[in-house]
């Protein structure tokens, strides 16, 4: 089984930098998206009906903006859009697809491009932790994969020492991600394998790679993490600013 993550920054722009023809060809069996930016019935039928997925989209409220969605090879048994939130929820910030052995989600996280937008950022993940932590107490394995725009340590970030006082690597998200892969238990995926330095997800397109960070995650329940084969940053094409994650799990859906 592969899962792959990615933030397309808006999906309309991905499909003209090529996102259809890539989808058509990658070898993954679920493909979670992030930040569609377009509400379901605004897509061209393209985007809706690829061959050989099935398609699940949840939108956010504001036009233009968030949204998730889940490009699937094998029918869900069920799919949840939302937890329960009202803000995230508002956002499309959360799809997931219940399989037989695993529920797979996708989830947006805002980006606080400001230092005046961390607290709406820090609620937001709040909201999210304790739904994980309400997760972790089902009996059932999670994959919870997309982009939550925090560089969890020095090693995800080009020249971190500058980036210390600034959103995406303040003390306070790090240590939501502590949390996450610490005392809830859920597991990095990408990092259980693959130690390298500079495996960068995100950089703008005028930037160079050294510059990046790593934004884009697939949190694991610990059963899951064993069964881990290969984690792989799909670098071109490139789609969007953020790069596509892929991990390879010796298991079936």
């Amino acid at each position: 089984m592969k899962v792959i993550t990615l933030n397309v920054n808006g999906l309309v722009n991905a499909a003209e930098r090529g996102f259809l023809d890539w989808l058509t060809h990658v070898d993954a069996d679920v493909v979670c998206i992030q930040d569609t930016r377009s509400k379901e019935y605004q897509l061209p039928e393209n985007l809706l009906d690829v061959p050989g997925f099935n398609a699940f989209f949840f939108d956010a409220d504001e036009d233009g903006h968030a949204g998730t969605a889940i490009y699937s090879r094998v029918m869900p048994k069920a799919v949840m859009r939302g937890f329960g939130n009202m803000n995230c929820d508002l956002q499309g910030g959360f799809i997931q697809a219940d399989f037989d052995n695993v529920s797979v989600a996708s989830i947006w996280v805002p980006q606080a491009d400001y230092i005046e937008d961390v607290d709406d950022k820090l609620d937001y993940l709040e909201a999210l932790q304790l739904h994980f932590k309400k997760t972790r107490r089902k009996r059932r394995e999670f994959i919870f994969t997309g982009s939550f725009h925090i560089a969890h340590r020095s090693v995800d970030l080009g020249n971190w020492e500058s980036h210390q006082r600034e959103p995406g690597f303040l003390p306070e998200e790090r240590a939501w991600m502590d949390q996450v892969t610490g005392p809830i238990g859920f597991v990095d995926g990408f990092r259980s394998v693959n130690k390298k330095d500079r495996q960068h997800t995100f950089w703008p397109f005028d930037e160079a790679q050294v510059n990046g960070a790593r934004y884009d995650y697939q949190f694991v329940t610990p059963n899951i993490a064993d069964f881990i084969v290969e984690a792989t940053i799909i670098r071109e094409p490139r789609l969007s600013p953020h790069c596509a994650v892929q991990i390879e799990y010796d298991m079936d859906l």
